[in-house]
């Protein structure tokens, strides 16, 4: 004998059987719905948390909760809130799209060098994504005067090149003598030397970023940190002042817009040059 109650009484969904299940539908906008219990019919208009909002012809708005108690041309459906539009394609701070896979490569041997810490801070908050998917590593000289010391105990190669970011790479500098007695020596073949024309690297955050009209005008009796915090109402007293000041100005810092155009080129420069098959 068929039994339309099921053989077992307590089973979920029993009062359910032979019943036609409602569809799920997106409560999208301009949706026209229709409210079983009291005919009231509408379109949709907005989701406010998980009630829904009907507008009628004569333009009388009512909230609804989602869920069931809705017909769609006279079909019974369960309203849900639509699905979360899929996110775009999102870009590092540096502006490349990021890629799908954060997960950082191994390092290679290639480097890129940099004067000091803060210059590696401020590599590190705008390419530090670009960096790690191409597994390149930044590190630090303490002062371009060591630059041929280093290449001297790890030479380049083909294989192992260095990109070398230095600062105030100016006509007539030390810093300009430098790079190019090494561009003409034993290690030039396999080291790009690009630099920016600033005093130091804070410069390269524009003012506009600090909220100022430019960076100050430092006396060259004066050391050139000290000077710029002075100016701009900062303790400057010892080391750990200056280190504060650092990072407050580190901090104002997002994306590749913050910087200066002239140190923005240069360090994809040294990126490309270091990622070369």
């Amino acid at each position: 004998m068929d039994d339309r109650y099921g053989t077992d009484v307590l089973a979920r969904g029993w009062r359910d059987a032979g019943r036609k299940k409602a569809a799920e539908v997106a409560a999208s906008v301009d949706l026209v719905v229709e409210v079983a219990g009291d005919g009231f019919c509408g379109a949709v208009t907005r989701l406010d948390g998980m009630h829904v909002e009907l507008e009628d012809r004569l333009g009388r708005c009512r909230l609804f909760p989602l869920g069931g108690g809705f017909l769609v041309d006279g079909e019974p459906v369960v309203l849900v809130a639509p699905a979360a539009a899929p996110k775009g394609r999102t870009r590092t701070a540096s502006g490349s799209f990021a890629a799908p896979d954060q997960r950082a490569r191994t390092a290679r041997a290639s480097r890129i060098l940099v004067e000091g810490k803060h210059d590696a801070e401020l590599v590190e908050k705008v390419w530090g994504a670009d960096l790690r998917a191409e597994g390149v590593v930044v590190e630090f000289l303490e002062g371009v005067d060591l630059l041929e010391q280093t290449l001297d105990a790890e030479p380049p190669t083909a294989e192992r090149r260095y990109g070398v970011l230095v600062d105030h790479l100016v006509p007539h500098s030390k810093e300009s003598r430098i790079a190019e007695k090494i561009a003409r020596g034993r290690h030039g073949a396999h080291v790009r030397i690009v630099g920016h024309p600033f005093v130091d690297v804070w410069q390269c955050v524009t003012p506009r970023a600090l909220g100022i009209a430019a960076w100050p005008q430092v006396p060259r009796d004066v050391e050139w940190k000290v000077g710029v915090c002075r100016a701009l109402g900062w303790p400057a007293e010892e080391q750990a002042d200056l280190a504060r000041a650092w990072q407050h100005i580190l901090s104002r810092v997002t994306t590749f817009r913050d910087l200066e155009p002239a140190l923005l080129g240069r360090v994809e420069e040294l990126i490309d040059f270091v990622t070369v098959p």
